[in-house]
C-alpha cells in the first residue's frame, strides 16, 4: 500500500499543470539512462568522470525534463509529458510541440517556394518541391519532405511514446537508443532512449595516427590522433614528402621550388612543385597537317591534331552543312536567323547568320508587373548582366529590378478592418493591420493595441504593445468631456523607448569554450569565466595556454564591460622540434613558430686513415649523401695505416673500410740468413708466403726480425764466422789470474763492520776537506768586502772634493772680485 500510494502521489504531481500554481517534477533518471555508457567506460558515476560535451548536454536535457523547464521556442508554452513533440536532430537538439513545428515548417517552406518562383525562372510546382525550412533555433536546413507528420520517441523507433510511468523519461521509449554513433564507426549508442546527441563511442579499438606510423588502443570516439612526428607521406608529385607534423586530412600541395618547363617546352620558370604543370602565354603556332593553317591553341602537350576546317563544315549558325570544301575557303552565310542562345540563357539571338560571337548585351523588351500588380511597364534591360540589386532606368522615381518593379501608386487595398484602405506604396499585399479598428469618434484615439515589433540592434524584436507617441487629436472633433480616472495601468508608457531586449540566449564565456555556454538575457552584457583552461594556441604555435578561462586582448575592445583583458602566458620552454635534416643537436632558440634555423654547430670527423681531423658545419655534413660524406672525410693523402700481414703502410689514397688486398704487398724487403751474412731483396708478398710455408704467421714477426732467417747459411758464412770469432778473441782484455785466497772464511757481520769503518774514515776526511774549503771561501769574501768598502770610501771623498771645486767655480763666475 505504501508503494502504491507513493506511485499515485508521483503520478498526480506529474500530471499537474504549472498554470494552476503547481510545478511538475520527475525523479532523476540520469543514472539509469547513463548506466550502460558508464559501465562500458569503467566509470562509477558521471560526477567523477571526465565526460565529453555530448554527455554533458544529455545530462542538461535530462535535468530540464526532470524540473519541467522544457519550453517550446515557437509558442513559448511549457512542454507537458503528454504533448506530442518533435526534436531537432542536427545541431541544437531542441524540443518543440509537434503542432507548432508543423505550422512553422509549412509557413517557412511556402514562403521559400513563393520567393523562388518570383525570382527564378521556374514553375511554382518545381519551387514547391525544392523549398526548404529551418530549425527555429539553430537554423539547420530541412527539405519539405522532412516536415514531421508523426510523434516519435527520441530514437525514432516508437510512435506515440506517451507513458504514465513516472520512471520512464517523457517522450522516450525506455529502450536502448541503438542509433549509429558519430563518424560511422559501426557501433551503436548504448544509452536508453534519450534527448540530445549520442555520446562518443566508448569501445576500445586499435587506432592509427593520421600518418599511419603509430598505433594505440584508444576509445573509438577519440581514435583520431596525431603522433606529433613528421608526416613523411609522399605528396602528389611522388617526388617529395610531407614535412608537416602528423595531421588530419590530405597533405598540403608540395611547396618545393625548382625550375620547370611549360607544356610546350619553350619557357622555364622557377615555381612551386604543385604548380609545375603550367602553360605559357605563347600560342602554339605549329603548322597543321593541311599545311595552310597553324595551331591556334595555347601551350599544350602532344600533337596539335588535324585541321578543324577540314571535313564537314557548317555555316556560323549551324543550320546548313557543307562537304568537300577546302579548309582555306570561308564558309558562306546561310541567311537564316542565328537563333543561338545568348549569354543570359533566356533569350536567343535574332540577327541573321553571322560570323563571330553574338552580341553580349540582351536588348529584349519585356513587360513587368509591380509588386501590387497594379502597374505594368515595358522594361528594357541587360538581362545577362543585372542582379537583384542592379537596376535599369525608368520614368518613375523608383527602380525596375529583374525580379520586382516598384511603382509610385498607393496600394488602396482594404485592410482587415474592412473600412480603411492601405496607404502604402506598392506593398505587394503585405498590408499592415489597421491602426484604427474602431468607429469614427470624437476626441483622442485610444492607445494602439498592436505589438511594437521594433527591432533591437541584436536582431530580436520588441514583444510589448505599441508604445510610440500618440497622434494629437483633431481639434475639429475634440469635445470637452469629463475626465474619468482609469484604473487600468498600461504596461508601457506611450512615447517611451523600447526596454532592453528580454530574450534569453545562450552566451559563451570570455574564452569562447564549447559546452560552457550559459542562458542569459540578451541585453545583459555581463561576461563570465568558466572553469576550463584557456587552451588558445600560444604565439609559438606549438603549445597552448594553461591559464584558466580569460578574456583575450582582441576580445576586450568588443565587450561592453571594460575589463582588463589578460594576455595568454608566454611560452618559456626550449624548442623541442626535431630539426630537419635530423641531427643530434637541439635548437638553441626558445620555443618559436616555423622551422628551426639551420644547425651551425661544428662537428669533428677524422679521416679514414686517422691522420687528420676535419671540421664541418652540421647542416652541411648532414645534407650530404652517404657517398658524399665518405668523399668529404678523405684527407687525400696516403692511407698511413699498417697492413695486417707485414710491416709496411697501405699504399692507397685515404679510404674507408679495410685496406684492399693486404696480402698482395709489393714493397721490397731485405731477406737475410741467420748469421746475417747473406742478404737478398724479395717482394713482401713472397716473404709472407715463405713465413706461411714454414708454419709461422707473418703478423707475429716483429719489424726488426722481418725477413731474418729465411736464407740458408753456406760455406762462406762458416769461414766468416771463424774470422769473426778470432777477431773478437783478440779484442778481449787480458785478465790476470788471482791467487786463491788462503784466508779463512769471513762472516757477513764482520764484513759489514769493516765496510762501515772504511766509510766512516772516508767521511771524516771529507768533512775536514769541506771545512777548509768553506774557511778559504769566507776569508776571500771578507778581504773582497773590506777592499770594496775602502776604495768606495776613497771614491766618495774624491767626488765630494770635485763637487766643491765645481761649486766654487760657479760662485766665482757669478760674483767676480772687484
Amino acid at each position: 500500500m505504501t508503494s502504491s500510494a507513493n506511485y499515485q502521489q508521483i503520478l498526480s504531481d506529474s500530471d499537474t499543470d504549472s498554470d494552476n500554481g503547481r510545478t511538475e517534477s520527475f525523479p532523476d533518471l540520469s543514472s539509469s539512462i547513463l548506466k550502460p555508457y558508464l559501465e562500458s567506460t569503467n566509470q562509477s558515476s558521471l560526477a567523477t568522470s571526465q565526460s565529453p560535451s555530448e554527455l554533458s548536454k544529455i545530462k542538461s536535457f535530462l535535468a530540464s525534463s526532470s524540473s519541467g523547464a522544457l519550453s517550446c521556442l515557437i509558442c513559448l508554452e511549457r512542454i507537458k509529458p503528454s504533448d506530442p513533440t518533435w526534436h531537432c536532430s542536427t545541431i541544437c537538439y531542441s524540443i518543440f510541440h509537434l503542432i507548432c513545428i508543423q505550422s512553422w515548417a509549412r509557413q517557412s517552406s511556402d514562403l521559400s517556394a513563393s520567393l523562388a518562383a518570383s525570382r527564378l525562372p521556374i514553375t511554382a510546382e518545381k519551387a514547391a518541391e525544392s523549398s526548404t525550412w529551418n530549425c527555429p533555433k539553430c537554423r539547420s536546413q530541412y527539405s519539405k519532405s522532412q516536415i514531421p507528420k508523426k510523434y516519435l520517441c527520441f530514437c525514432g523507433k516508437l510512435e506515440d511514446p506517451y507513458s504514465e510511468d513516472p520512471w520512464i523519461l517523457p517522450h522516450s521509449c525506455n529502450e536502448i537508443c541503438n542509433r549509429p554513433l558519430q563518424n560511422n564507426c559501426g557501433h551503436f549508442c548504448l544509452l536508453l532512449c534519450h534527448p540530445g546527441p549520442c555520446p562518443p563511442c566508448p569501445k576500445l579499438v586499435n587506432s592509427s595516427c593520421f600518418c599511419r606510423k603509430f598505433q594505440e588502443v584508444r576509445r573509438c570516439g577519440f581514435k583520431s590522433f596525431s603522433c606529433n612526428k613528421i608526416c613523411s607521406k609522399p605528396l602528389d608529385c611522388r617526388t617529395h614528402k610531407c614535412l608537416q607534423i602528423c595531421h588530419e586530412g590530405p597533405c598540403p600541395p608540395c611547396k618545393a621550388r625548382a625550375v620547370y618547363m611549360c607544356r610546350c617546352g619553350r619557357v622555364e620558370e622557377e615555381r612551386e612543385c604543385c604548380e609545375r604543370d603550367f602553360r605559357c602565354e605563347n600560342a602554339c603556332g605549329k603548322a597543321l597537317d593541311c599545311g595552310k593553317h597553324v595551331c591556334e591553341r595555347g601551350c599544350h602537350v602532344g600533337q596539335c591534331g588535324g585541321c578543324p576546317l577540314q571535313g564537314k563544315r557548317t555555316c556560323p549558325c549551324g543550320k546548313r552543312v557543307y562537304e568537300g570544301m577546302s579548309c582555306d575557303v570561308a564558309v558562306p552565310l546561310c541567311g537564316a536567323t542565328c537563333d543561338k542562345m545568348l549569354s543570359c540563357r533566356i533569350h536567343r539571338c535574332h540577327d541573321r547568320c553571322h560570323r563571330g560571337p553574338c552580341i553580349e548585351t540582351c536588348r529584349m523588351v519585356i513587360a513587368k508587373l509591380c509588386r501590387c500588380r497594379s502597374l505594368k511597364k515595358e522594361c528594357k534591360f541587360r538581362c545577362n548582366a543585372l542582379t537583384d540589386t542592379q537596376v535599369c532606368s525608368l520614368t518613375y522615381v523608383d527602380v525596375c529590378k529583374i525580379t520586382d518593379l516598384v511603382c509610385e501608386r498607393k496600394c488602396q487595398r482594404m485592410r482587415d478592418c474592412g473600412r480603411h484602405a492601405c496607404k502604402r506604396r506598392c506593398c505587394n499585399g503585405d498590408c499592415p493591420p489597421c491602426s484604427e479598428p474602431h468607429k469614427c469618434h470624437y476626441g483622442a484615439c485610444p492607445p494602439c493595441r498592436l505589438i511594437c515589433e521594433e527591432e533591437y540592434p541584436c536582431g530580436h524584436s520588441c514583444k510589448l504593445r505599441c508604445h510610440g507617441p500618440r497622434p494629437p487629436p483633431n481639434p475639429e472633433f475634440t469635445l470637452k468631456t469629463k475626465k474619468k480616472k482609469s484604473n487600468h495601468q498600461s504596461e508601457v508608457t506611450p512615447g517611451s523607448p523600447c526596454p532592453p531586449c528580454p530574450e534569453l540566449i545562450w552566451r559563451s564565456c570570455v574564452g569562447e569554450h564549447i559546452g560552457a555556454e550559459r542562458m542569459m538575457v540578451c541585453s545583459d552584457r555581463t561576461q563570465f569565466s568558466c572553469d576550463n583552461l584557456c587552451g588558445n594556441p600560444l604565439p609559438c604555435g606549438n603549445h597552448y595556454c594553461t591559464k584558466y578561462c580569460h578574456a583575450l586582448k582582441s576580445q576586450s575592445s568588443l565587450s561592453v564591460e571594460k575589463r582588463s583583458a589578460e594576455s595568454c602566458e608566454v611560452c618559456s620552454l626550449p624548442c623541442q622540434k626535431e630539426r630537419m635534416p635530423t641531427c643530434p643537436h637541439s635548437c638553441p632558440l626558445p620555443c618559436h613558430p616555423g622551422e628551426c634555423p639551420p644547425c651551425k654547430v661544428l662537428v669533428k670527423r677524422s679521416c679514414h686513415c686517422g691522420s687528420m681531423v676535419h671540421v664541418f658545419e652540421c647542416i652541411y655534413f648532414n645534407t650530404l649523401s652517404e657517398k658524399e660524406q665518405m668523399a668529404a672525410r678523405s684527407c687525400g693523402g696516403p692511407c698511413h695505416r699498417k697492413l695486417p700481414y707485414c710491416t709496411h703502410l697501405c699504399p692507397e689514397i685515404c679510404h674507408p673500410g679495410q685496406c684492399p688486398l693486404p696480402e698482395q704487398c709489393c714493397k721490397k724487403v731485405t731477406v737475410r740468413c741467420v748469421c746475417q751474412t747473406l742478404k737478398k731483396e724479395w717482394h713482401c708478398l713472397d716473404v709472407q708466403a715463405a713465413y706461411r710455408n714454414i708454419g709461422r704467421d707473418p703478423k707475429d714477426i716483429s719489424k726488426n726480425q722481418f725477413g731474418l732467417g729465411l736464407l740458408r747459411c753456406n760455406s762462406d758464412c762458416k769461414s766468416k764466422v771463424q774470422v769473426v770469432d778470432s777477431v773478437l778473441q783478440s779484442r778481449k782484455p787480458k785478465v790476470e789470474e788471482k791467487e786463491p785466497a788462503t784466508e779463512k772464511h769471513v762472516g757477513k757481520r764482520r764484513k759489514r763492520r769493516e765496510r762501515v769503518r772504511v766509510v766512516n774514515q772516508a767521511s771524516r776526511l771529507q768533512r775536514i776537506f769541506t771545512a777548509v774549503k768553506w774557511l778559504l771561501l769566507f776569508v776571500t769574501l771578507s778581504v773582497a768586502v773590506a777592499a770594496g768598502l775602502y776604495y768606495g770610501y776613497k771614491g766618495l771623498l774624491k767626488l765630494s772634493d770635485w763637487m766643491n771645486e765645481v761649486e766654487e767655480q760657479r760662485q766665482r763666475k757669478r760674483f767676480p772680485r772687484i
